[in-house]
């Protein structure tokens, strides 16, 4: 598939933010959380690039994430109405979560979304994501959750959603899947790795059927500090350069 290369079209900032988000979503195909075609990951142009107007970054509807490149990605408005001509088609309804997370949220510049076996399989059980990981502890510093209204194509559901992720940066859909907001493209993918794996460990525990070990809860209350003193706040600057380095070792296209 040739798809024009967007380099010399776009600035240089829009190109490295176009370039990471292309990573974000091979990334996501190779830890093998995307569902075919849908899902979305989502990524808003800092004022420098886009003025007053909001802007954002979006999947080609109808690629796989591991055929995602630099220059394939949508740019679209707050409408999801494309900004740069582009051949490849975007689904506005795919975007009303995003949308609504933007909006509300002005620090995030990535929103991650997944529809995961295991993030699924949390998001069905009453209790939610359970403090019995090490991994559950960094999610339950920051996390809330959205009860299930359909498949979210309703703008009518944007302020419920809003209201319910507050100031969170891990959201479960009930019913549907998992979603984290990041400050930035690298931030985004680490929350999800964590949120992911917190998943997949809650599911193999209670699979064993004996009873479970909670943490603590007073180490849950500190998380908090324990992430920025790890990882910065559980910053993905701190492991988004070995990412890249093990993305290009097999997968050097999406830069393109």
């Amino acid at each position: 598939m040739h798809i024009p290369s967007l380099k010399e079209v776009v600035s240089p900032e829009e190109w490295a933010l176009r370039c990471d988000l292309a990573a974000c979503y091979r990334l996501v195909a190779l830890y093998g959380w995307s569902d075919l075609v849908f899902t979305h990951i989502s990524a808003k142009l800092p004022a420098s690039v886009s003025g007053d107007a909001h802007h954002f970054l979006i999947n080609p509807y109808g690629l796989m994430f591991d055929e995602i490149t630099a220059s394939s990605l949508v740019k679209v408005d707050e409408q999801c109405s494309k900004v740069i001509a582009s051949d490849f088609p975007v689904n506005p309804a795919g975007f009303v979560i995003h949308s609504a997370v933007h909006e509300a949220r002005h620090d995030a510049q990535c929103v991650l979304h997944t529809h995961t076996r295991a993030g699924v399989a949390v998001s069905a059980q009453a209790g939610g994501v359970l403090p019995i990981s090490q991994q559950s502890t960094f999610v339950l510093g920051s996390l809330a959750y959205h009860a299930y209204e359909g498949v979210a194509f309703r703008d009518d559901e944007k302020p419920r959603l809003q209201a319910d992720l507050g100031q969170a940066n891990f959201l479960v859909l009930r019913n549907h899947g998992l979603l984290v907001v990041g400050e930035s493209i690298a931030d985004a993918f680490l929350s999800m790795y964590t949120f992911e794996s917190t998943c997949k460990i809650q599911i193999d525990a209670q699979s064993g059927g004996g009873e479970l070990t909670q943490v603590n809860p007073l180490i849950v209350k500190g998380v908090a500090e324990a992430m920025r003193v790890q990882t910065g706040g559980l910053g993905g600057a701190f492991v988004w350069p070995s990412l890249i380095r093990k993305l290009k070792r097999t997968d050097s296209d999406y830069a393109s």
